[in-house]
């Protein structure tokens, strides 16, 4: 019986060595997901750093100091998925959303930022995308409606019917 107790100790202490451990799911690389009449495009990191880049400091009424934001134009990104007219609802993760007109976007702001003073954005940091405004160019920036469509953990923007 002692025997037995003995190899039986032996082999459970063997099986956290053995085991194969549990891994979470993978993570999708998907930051953003556009969608419109056609069909919808899915654009990761690396798909929005191929667009063209644009940078400004501003400050802003959520963060502390002047900042580096980093992203692509919404004009850019819009044109990319061939949205050209209409408006288009941006939502975040929480589903927090908010509709925006195209003729209402150029080719300065906003943008959709996907590093803050350099660094790609965590979740907990207001990431992974933060559409903003160059809020400190002009007061025109500056407005309760332009504040509302500064929405971050953007994750999806669909064509609005």
């Amino acid at each position: 019986m002692n025997l037995f107790r003995s190899a039986a100790i032996a082999a459970f202490s063997l099986i956290p060595l053995v085991a194969t451990p549990i891994q979470a799911s993978p993570m999708s690389d998907v930051l953003m997901t556009v969608t419109t009449q056609d069909g919808s495009r899915e654009y990761d990191l690396a798909a929005l750093e191929a667009l063209p880049q644009t940078s400004f400091k501003t400050s802003t009424i959520w963060t502390e100091g002047e900042q580096e934001f980093t992203g692509v134009l919404l004009s850019d990104l819009l044109e990319d998925a061939g949205i050209t007219e209409g408006s288009v609802m941006a939502t975040a993760i929480n589903d927090y959303a908010v509709e925006i007109p195209v003729d209402e976007v150029d080719d300065i702001a906003p943008i959709i930022a996907y590093h803050l003073n350099g660094e790609t954005m965590s979740v907990r940091d207001k990431g992974p995308l933060w559409i903003v405004y160059p809020y400190d160019l002009s007061v025109d920036y500056q407005t309760e409606i332009n504040y509302s469509r500064s929405i971050w953990q953007l994750d999806r923007i669909t064509l609005a019917e």
